[in-house]
């Protein structure tokens, strides 16, 4: 019998494990070599569930594997990351307003960082 503990957890939670096992294995993967590298309690049906969403998402792509697909990320961890900060900037209208929030919010260390970032000397 499948142990459902891990089905309950949040889908941003089973999301965010499903692409730390595409990213760590670095090559594609069918939903069931997912849920091997998982080594949890998730049904073969909720990964392929997760990874279709993901697809559908276009954070990763899929490629034809006998009767079934393997998934691999589009983007490494640091480009969704970006990719999720321009979705949240693209949700208000007024994108100076969540800039300057954003800015203000922002630690030192980490506002030094975004200086140097958009003055050119770094990457």
């Amino acid at each position: 019998m499948t142990d459902t503990r891990d089905e309950r957890r949040p889908a941003g939670e089973l999301e965010a494990a499903v692409m730390a096992a595409l990213w760590a294995a670095g090559i594609p993967l069918t939903p069931g070599r997912v849920q091997a590298e998982l080594g949890s309690g998730l049904a073969r049906t909720t990964v392929t569930t997760i990874l279709t969403r993901l697809h559908e998402k276009g954070v990763v792509s899929r490629e034809r594997q006998g009767r079934g697909y393997a998934y691999v990320p589009v983007q490494d961890a640091q480009g969704l990351t970006a990719r999720r900060m321009h979705t949240e900037l693209d949700r208000d209208a007024d994108r100076e307003a969540v800039l300057a929030r954003f800015v203000a919010q922002l630690s030192p260390d980490d506002e030094q960082v975004l200086r140097r970032l958009l003055d050119g000397d770094g990457q």
